[in-house]
């Protein structure tokens, strides 16, 4: 058995947190990534464009990279456009009304939070991931059942909900789950801006009993049956989206 000197509780509200983080960025990645799908395939340039720039420049650069960029840069340039926004309003708005405090309406400072920017930072990221899954997924259903639909009278969201999207879901599923997985660990990085997860409740805890081992192995414990749980899931999916084919 392994001794955690009575910090269990602490890694288990870390789990949590690492838990919250990852679902909640999954979802912002598959929003993003659907759409960034959407985009490569249109067929307005300037869309594949757009989409284009933004998976090539996020896959181009590390993961911790961007987590500082987005967290510490971010952070600055929103309250650098606050500064100028209030500034602004005490230059021409105020010459309206010189008796109206304009600049209450905005506040002076934002802090942004660690578990928000975790989130948009891993969900910003493999939103271009997705988006090539999904691009490719997309690709893989024959254009004729889309083209049978669109004859039959669907209109293009009617015969996507229905036509395309359950057929791709089987093609985008391998892809998917390795994203995923990829995602779950690299939540780990959010400790590096503060976040109490699992992986800075694990570092506290090490710190404080000299034992890095053993709670460095309990985290890497964690995050292996969070993966094998998402394993098994995944070929269940598999499996179940597969059920019609040979």
């Amino acid at each position: 058995m392994i001794d955690l000197k009575g910090y269990e509780w602490s890694l288990l509200e870390g789990a949590w947190v690492t838990l919250q983080v990852a679902l909640l960025s999954l979802g912002l990645a598959m929003l993003l990534g659907m759409l960034g799908a959407l985009a490569k395939l249109s067929k307005f340039g300037w869309l594949r464009g757009i989409a284009t720039v933004y998976t090539t420049v996020i896959r181009g650069i590390p993961d911790l990279v961007l987590m500082m960029l987005i967290f510490y840069g971010g952070q600055m340039l929103l309250n650098n456009s606050l500064y100028g926004m209030n500034e602004w309003l005490n230059e021409y708005m105020a010459g309206q009304n010189p008796n109206h405090d304009w600049t209450s309406y905005l506040p002076d400072y934002i802090d942004v939070s660690p578990f928000i920017a975790g989130i948009l930072t891993i969900g910003f990221i493999f939103g271009a991931y997705m988006a090539e899954t999904f691009r490719g997924a997309i690709m893989a259903v024959d254009s004729g059942e889309m083209e049978a639909a669109r004859a039959y009278g669907m209109s293009s969201s009617l015969a996507f909900r229905r036509i395309l999207l359950p057929q791709m879901i089987r093609h985008a599923l391998p892809g998917f789950g390795n994203n995923w997985l990829v995602l779950l660990k690299t939540t780990a990085l959010v400790s590096i801006i503060g976040l109490d997860d699992m992986v800075r409740k694990g570092a506290l805890a090490a710190g404080s009993t000299q034992m890095p081992f053993t709670f460095y192995f309990t985290v890497a414990l964690i995050f292996l049956l969070f993966t094998s749980i998402s394993t098994t899931g995944l070929r269940w999916m598999e499996r179940r989206f597969s059920i019609h084919t040979r």
